[in-house]
């Protein structure tokens, strides 16, 4: 069989690695009340080793749910409180000057660690977000003359507040394309809000447990990339992504609104995301709706909109939205 697994082996696997899923799970939710679509996206990052940025307003338990995540996995976790006044050295390490010796000594930054939480990383300007997207896509990091490569697993998971508000530098466009998910979390609902209160106010605050190391990680990385795509479904795919840059091939009258499409980076990480999602319900195939639910999250930051669009209050959303309705589903 030269190394490829058989359906029913497959199916076998997933279900063997559904249990540590669930564990994962459980353990998130002693700290987290509800977010599952938060919890999925962050999961899918986990297992697929892709960065992730999650955008909501300050209280809404985005450092929370990171923290939660990577206190189930055996690996070192640093969080770093993004600012204005950070340099990129406080991110990646600085060489040292010892008189004594007369040599240079290195001391690694914070950004050597598995699981790192780049907290509100919209704060910082864009020379320090730079050398963290640097980091992130070569996972890599060079200090004066020498190159040390980041641990693996190395995951970014940033958070940011939305653009209005003050005192934010917006991440360059080519430069956010390097998340693979764009999560946005809004408020929770009456009875979630009534357990965080009961749970944050009235009880002592519960710690998630480690239940999965990297060698598990690598393991149900190799499975996802496994799981049944049918080939119609890659074209679906794609339609979606070409449909961002031509609509007017798609019978869209939308091209006016968009001033940049997806990268073909967007391609390849929907077709991933998708499996992983797939592997998420325990399936050992991608079906078109596992497509449908994580494209936005994967293509919200890939679009461009124009002036116009702004003008016009069109969204990314409302974009990803037409698209939809336009392409035809296998």
């Amino acid at each position: 069989m030269g190394g490829t697994l058989s359906v029913e082996e497959l199916k076998q696997k997933i279900e063997e690695k559904h249990l540590l899923v669930s564990s994962i799970r459980n353990e998130i939710a002693k700290v987290l009340v509800g977010q599952r679509d938060l919890i999925d996206g962050l999961l899918m990052g986990l297992f697929t080793k892709g960065h992730i940025l999650i955008e909501g307003v300050p209280g809404l338990a985005k450092t929370s749910a990171v923290k939660a995540l990577s206190d189930t996995v055996r690996a070192d976790f640093k969080r770093i409180q993004f600012t204005p006044d950070l340099l990129p050295a406080d991110l990646l390490g600085t060489e040292i000057y010892r008189p004594k010796t007369g040599d240079f000594t290195i001391r690694k930054g914070p950004v050597f660690h598995n699981i790192i939480l780049a907290d509100e990383i919209n704060r910082a300007p864009s020379k320090v977000q730079s050398a963290l997207l640097e980091a992130m896509q070569e996972r890599q990091v060079t200090i004066g003359e020498n190159t040390f490569a980041l641990p693996d697993p190395f995951l970014v998971l940033a958070t940011q507040n939305p653009i209005e508000q003050e005192g934010t530098y917006p991440l360059p466009e080519a430069q956010i394309d390097r998340f693979m998910l764009k999560l946005v979390i809004d408020y929770p609902n009456k009875l979630q809000e009534k357990e965080i209160m009961n749970r944050v106010g009235f009880e002592n605050p519960s710690e998630a447990g480690q239940v999965i190391d990297p060698g598990e990680i690598d393991e149900i990385a190799s499975l996802i990339k496994s799981i049944y795509m049918d080939d119609k479904l890659r074209d679906y795919i794609v339609d979606l992504i070409f449909a961002t840059r031509r609509p007017g091939d798609y019978n869209m009258d939308i091209s006016h609104y968009i001033q940049f499409g997806a990268s073909p980076r967007a391609t390849i990480f929907l077709s991933l995301v998708a499996r992983a999602y797939a592997f998420l319900q325990g399936r050992a195939y991608v079906t078109p709706q596992d497509v449908k639910t994580v494209a936005p999250d994967v293509l919200r930051h890939r679009i461009i909109l124009t002036y116009e669009a702004e003008a016009e209050d069109i969204t990314t959303e409302h974009i990803i939205g037409y698209i939809f309705d336009s392409v035809e589903v296998p």
